[in-house]
């Protein structure tokens, strides 16, 4: 990220919107965004455990370039763990979305995906749904209010899981014992909880959520430190609750999903301006 910045670069700046009340989906938060500009070198994007849809109505799409160099425009869904590495940037103009947090236990259902194949990768919205994508947009266009555009998101959101099959139980419970453990559980332990091999487990589990369960721990476990980094919280301190080893691994691990170190980490918008579009979500 570029070290100058802007009024408009601050994400305090941003409209961000929230719903007045919760989806009728459990595993779906939405916000609100109308971004005049990205940060100077554009904005990174910082690995979170959900699947992220973004449906975009705005005048001009946003340009997200993964690690590969490509570029994605438009109406995107990001798998959990997407932005590993730092080395994915967004930049736009007077962007407006309505940004979609998918549980991976909802998210394949939902979006009629294999979750493998989200696992860290990005997907334009036009190849899943088609037509429906380009409709979709229409539609949010002419919603007048921010509300409006939840409702009618969260309808289409619960009509296309009513449709489909649910999520393997046994693997939901295990992806809700590592959420709320925040990454700090035992994946052999799970697996004897539930009379399974590691392999079955391994195998199951990734077929379902897209990715491992230790890869989902991991993943699980950064977000919550990374969000304490950025409340205030000392790295030691974060480091020693957060199943660490020492600062060193934090460090490391950091450094793995972000790309930059846990001092400048701090200051990354896509983690910043969490606290107004995300106040729910534990961290």
């Amino acid at each position: 990220m570029g070290s100058t910045t802007s009024e408009r670069d601050d994400p305090a700046v941003w409209d961000v919107a929230r719903p007045q009340r919760p989806s009728r989906v459990a595993g779906v938060d939405m916000a609100g965004f109308r971004v005049p500009g990205p940060p100077v070198g554009g904005l990174r994007v910082v690995p979170h455990p959900a699947v992220m849809m973004i449906l975009e109505f705005g005048a001009s799409p946003s340009t997200v370039e993964d690690d590969a160099g490509r570029q994605h425009r438009g109406s995107l869904v990001a798998g959990p763990g997407f932005g590993s590495g730092g080395g994915v940037r967004a930049w736009g103009e007077h962007v407006e979305c309505v940004q979609v947090r998918l549980s991976p236990l909802v998210a394949g259902t939902v979006l009629g995906a294999c979750p493998a194949d989200l696992a860290g990768s990005l997907v334009s919205l036009d190849d899943l749904w088609g037509k429906e994508a380009s409709r979709i947009r229409e539609q949010l266009g002419e919603i007048p209010s921010w509300e409006d555009r939840f409702a009618f998101t969260d309808t289409l959101l619960a009509r296309r899981l009513e449709s489909r099959s649910p999520m393997d139980p046994a693997v939901a419970w295990a992806w809700n014992r590592i959420v709320v453990g925040k990454g700090l559980v035992r994946i052999d332990h799970l697996a004897a909880e539930l009379g399974w091999s590691r392999k079955r487990l391994w195998s199951r589990f990734h077929s379902n959520i897209g990715i491992p369960p230790k890869s989902a721990a991991k993943l699980v476990r950064f977000d919550h430190a990374v969000h304490r980094l950025v409340a205030g919280e000392s790295a030691a301190q974060v480091a020693a609750d957060g199943g660490y080893c020492d600062q060193s691994h934090l460090h490391r691990d950091v450094m793995a999903f972000t790309g930059t170190t846990p001092a400048t980490v701090l200051g990354e918008p896509f983690l910043t301006v969490d606290d107004r579009a995300w106040p729910t979500a534990e961290h």
